[in-house]
């Protein structure tokens, strides 16, 4: 057991139990070693939503085996709903925008509500696991504009969480969404990830991948694929993937 296990098995309370939303992407994975690190008892959840880079639920199978965590895979068609370039063939996902241009408006990849409905799914498995904790691997820093990925949303996210639950209103659980990312540079994220030794060679972030014989390969110039790159060249780490 971690230290904080076994204090927590010390003092005769029951282990933090968590929900960690997994993508398998280099953040998402970050996230989960750091909720491992801090001794907690874990199920990853993967969503299966009609994503264009759905090569990273393969990835994210292959994190949790390696990490020996739990994981449950819900499938949603939110092409149905569209209104992105990850769920709509139809939109193209912007290439090589500088930061600037990212930041300036919420992009085409931006998919509709997509956290509010994926930490909508990790509250309910957290009821039935009895977790209390929702990891999210959002960030406020290096991100491609997300409205979702405010700490102004999480936060209204969580106290909608304990309205909103059985867990919450007759049980009094206090549920709490951990961001260990949210106020990280993609340097430092990936320095971290390091520190935690998560598997980064497992982790996809492309979203737009290109069928290279029988695997897959990345674009290169998404704005996944560019902040990775920028974050791995300012922490001063070949990237292992």
């Amino acid at each position: 057991m971690t230290s904080s296990a076994t204090q927590a098995a010390s003092q005769g309370k029951a282990p933090t139990k968590a929900v960690v939303l997994l993508s398998g992407g280099l953040d998402s994975t970050t996230a989960l070693a750091w909720a491992l690190a801090q001794g907690w008892t874990c199920t990853a959840l993967s969503v299966d939503y009609g994503q264009r880079q759905r090569v990273e639920l393969d990835r994210a199978a292959a994190v949790a085996a390696r990490l020996k965590v739990p994981r449950r895979q819900v499938a949603l068609d939110l092409r149905a709903i569209g209104g992105s370039a990850l769920t709509d063939d139809a939109l193209a996902v912007p290439k090589d925008r500088d930061e600037g241009r990212m930041a300036q408006d919420v992009p085409v990849t931006y998919v509709p509500a997509r956290n509010t409905i994926l930490l909508a799914l990790a509250l309910g498995l957290a009821e039935v696991t009895g977790s209390d904790r929702l990891v999210i691997g959002a960030n406020a820093i290096d991100y491609s504009g997300y409205p979702d990925c405010r700490p102004e949303f999480l936060r209204a996210f969580e106290a909608l969480a304990g309205l909103a639950t059985k867990a919450g209103t007759e049980q009094g659980v206090r549920f709490r969404i951990e961001a260990p990312l949210l106020s990280l540079t993609k340097e430092g994220i990936v320095k971290l990830a390091v520190a935690l030794k998560a598997p980064l060679e497992l982790t996809w972030s492309c979203y737009d991948p290109q069928q290279s014989g029988a695997g897959w390969r990345v674009c290169g110039r998404c704005d996944a694929c560019r902040l990775r790159q920028k974050g791995f060249a300012e922490a001063g780490v070949q990237d292992p993937s």
